[in-house]
């Protein structure tokens, strides 16, 4: 079972990382050119209200979770049968989140933009426009969640990189049009990814009516399933809502202290992290419903050895690209931007550090949601985002400088990893010895070693411009696959990483 397991969890990692480098790629360019195309103030707008949005749609994500650990724990039993059911009321519940939605983005959210956020008085109308399409454009990403639930539990990752093709070439349009069209355009650029967005969710719901009889839709009122589905993300809830404080509230709170040009170095640093972070996130999605099922299946040995090779794996996997980012922020912003939005830099640095940090939350909350026990696990975390959204509001009321949000998060984060470690060794008697042992021990070697070594080269290393980057970026790459493949791995993950290369060579070979 493992091996066929590790088997499926290799070739749906491949996929998605195809899927990732086309994304990450044209993101870097379009994001490039956007920015000089609406020019700081507006990039900034854009994304400070596009968050607002986001703030009010907190629910979906609780229960995007909630529809993906029902089906894998179904699957997980071999209780086919119950999947239509569950597909259909999960779609219910995402249709009643839609119009709550657009509810509270119409009435409350409005006033928000109206009245609390740092916007030229020149852009208001724009800013207005653009907020009434991110409406629409969520509320149609809304309806595409339960889609996106089921090609997960069912571990089709291929179709992910196939759409992306579609995806890719539909921004890339939307880039060109963006530079020929002389209307506003922050208000087109807002028009065209509602339309993009549309694309998208009917390609998904053509894909998953074609091939998964469960996303045909039941025209049934289950009470007792939808209650289960909804008590389940209302534990979610508290986590997500105070993850969206401390990230959008955060981008508020720096909108309403410095402005809108400092959401835009804040966005510039929030896309490094997102095309970096898909790294590990593509594992994370690939190993997940592995985790589930063998929770389900009663197989708590072979979970717990896949959490601890998982934790590792997400690190490592970061660290590989953070690294040689993190010694060049500077020099690689210029390239790609050119004129690069102040304080990006530093924003750059610190969020790409706390994600490093983080890397390590996804494996073990896994063990939560597949147990169901996630009340205490929900409550710690609802606590470390919520500490951080609070002190950061007092250092800036206080005066402090706008980086001081983000060196509090990373603080947080770094008590909220051992928070929740104690957590799950209470509700599921996790081993945490062991995860010390064998995950953390291993990982702060890796670090050190790395940074240590980079230290002692770097003294000595004075070549400047595209040469010397190259240079610095190989290198650093180099010592860090070294201190992983030495110090970070075991001999069976050196193994089954070794096997996994030779199956992709054969392939490409064949």
């Amino acid at each position: 079972m493992s091996k066929s397991n590790n088997s499926r969890i290799a070739k749906n990692t491949l996929f998605l990382y195809f899927r990732m480098l086309l994304i990450m790629i044209v993101t870097l360019y379009t994001s490039r050119v956007i920015l000089q195309v609406l020019g700081a103030t507006d990039f900034g707008i854009y994304n400070v209200v596009g968050g607002v949005v986001t703030m009010l749609a907190f629910f979906n994500s609780s229960l995007s979770t909630a529809t993906q650990r029902y089906l894998n724990f179904e699957m997980g039993k071999g209780n086919e049968n119950n999947l239509q059911k569950i597909f259909s009321m999960s779609f219910i519940g995402f249709c009643i989140i839609a119009v709550i939605t657009v509810i509270l983005a119409e009435t409350l959210g409005l006033w928000f933009v109206y009245n609390k956020l740092t916007i030229p008085t020149e852009r208001m109308n724009a800013a207005i426009m653009v907020y009434h399409f991110s409406v629409m454009t969520f509320v149609v990403s809304i309806l595409m969640i339960p889609y996106n639930a089921t090609i997960i539990a069912r571990e089709k990752m291929s179709i992910y990189a196939y759409i992306s093709i579609i995806e890719v070439i539909l921004k890339l349009l939307l880039v060109f049009l963006l530079q020929e069209l002389s209307y506003d355009k922050l208000v087109i650029y807002g028009l065209m990814m509602f339309f993009v967005s549309c694309s998208i969710v009917f390609f998904y719901r053509y894909y998953c009516l074609k091939n998964f009889y469960e996303c045909k839709l039941l025209w049934i009122w289950d009470k007792n399933l939808l209650k289960g589905l909804f008590s389940f993300s209302g534990w979610m809830l508290s986590g997500t809502i105070t993850n969206m404080l401390s990230t959008q509230g955060i981008n508020i709170l720096i909108n309403m202290y410095f402005g809108p040009t400092m959401n835009a170095a804040r966005a510039i640093a929030m896309q490094v992290n997102g095309a970096v972070s898909s790294f590990s996130a593509n594992f994370m999605t690939a190993v997940r419903p592995q985790i589930i099922k063998s929770y389900a299946e009663g197989d708590l040995i072979y979970m717990y050895k896949l959490v601890f090779s998982a934790s590792k794996i997400s690190f490592f996997l970061l660290f590989i690209f953070i690294l040689p980012i993190l010694q060049n922020t500077d020099e690689i912003l210029s390239l790609w931007l050119k004129d690069v939005p102040s304080f990006a830099i530093l924003f750059t640095k610190l969020i790409l550090v706390d994600l490093l940090i983080n890397s390590a939350y996804g494996p073990i909350a896994y063990v939560s949601q597949a147990s169901g026990k996630i009340r205490d696990y929900q409550l710690v975390i609802s606590i470390c985002f919520l500490s951080i959204l609070i002190f950061s509001w007092i250092a800036y009321k206080l005066g402090y400088s706008v980086e001081t949000s983000f060196y509090i998060a990373i603080i947080i984060d770094i008590i909220g990893l051992f928070l929740r470690l104690l957590v799950l060794s209470h509700i599921s008697n996790f081993p945490v010895y062991s995860y010390f042992i064998k995950v953390i021990f291993p990982v702060l070697c890796v670090f050190g070693v790395s940074l240590s070594m980079l230290h002692i080269v770097f003294l000595n290393f004075f070549i400047n411009g595209i040469i010397g980057l190259f240079l610095r970026s190989l290198l650093c790459f180099t010592i860090s696959i070294c201190s992983i493949l030495f110090i970070g791995l075991n001999q069976n993950e050196k193994r089954l990483l070794i096997k996994g290369f030779s199956n992709i060579f054969n392939r490409i070979k064949l």
